[in-house]
């Protein structure tokens, strides 16, 4: 069941996927990388499971590892726009926030984007989409958060996950701890329940 923030959220953002219409397939996401010694061990971790995943990078971090970014394409993943900055919509005008979505967009040329916290206003997220595809969640795994424990974090994956749902991990030095542990026991999860996991084509 969707918690009450999401529920706001869907109303806020009606032109947006949260869930996909896929009888055996799981979509994972990693936002806010790339990030240098985080992402290989996920692409790595990735391929060991046979799994494609959808990434959300921060233009900005694109810039800064640019062959680490380039390995991420070239292991048949998906590139999502989450900003140039990591920006919170709130606060700023429209034309700023626009502004560092569309320089993002210059680098990582992508038709999915995902609002770094979701603190968007709805005219934001209206003028978005009428020029990018909106990717929300199912689940978000609360990786980033240091007082929860992976187990607590791997449980907020497993026990919702279904078909079609699609999690929210972090590419962050911050949610490593917690991101590591859960995401190879989600995979192992997902292949014993005979899914695989896809990257997000809309």
């Amino acid at each position: 069941m969707l918690k009450i923030v999401d529920r706001v959220l869907k109303y806020m953002i009606p032109d947006s996927t949260w869930h996909l219409d896929d009888p055996n397939g799981v979509y994972l996401t990693f936002d806010d990388g790339p990030t240098p010694g985080v992402t290989e061990w996920i692409l790595a971790t990735l391929e060991k499971y046979d799994a494609k995943a959808t990434f959300f990078v921060l233009g900005k971090n694109a810039e800064l590892y640019p062959d680490l970014y380039q390995k991420i394409l070239a292991a048949g993943h998906k590139i999502g726009n989450h900003t140039y900055s990591h920006q919170k919509g709130w606060g700023m005008s429209l034309e700023r926030y626009l502004e560092d979505v569309d320089y993002a967009d210059s680098i990582l040329k992508s038709e999915l984007f995902r609002p770094p916290y979701a603190r968007v206003t709805p005219a934001q997220m209206r003028a978005v989409a009428k020029r990018y595809k909106i990717v929300m969640w199912s689940i978000v795994s609360h990786d980033y958060n240091r007082r929860l424990s992976p187990r607590r974090v791997l449980h907020n994956v497993i026990d919702r996950i279904e078909p079609g749902s699609i999690v929210v991990f972090h590419d962050s030095d911050k949610a490593f701890r917690n991101m590591s542990y859960a995401l190879t026991r989600t995979l192992e999860f997902v292949k014993k329940k005979g899914w695989k996991c896809r990257i997000i084509e809309l």
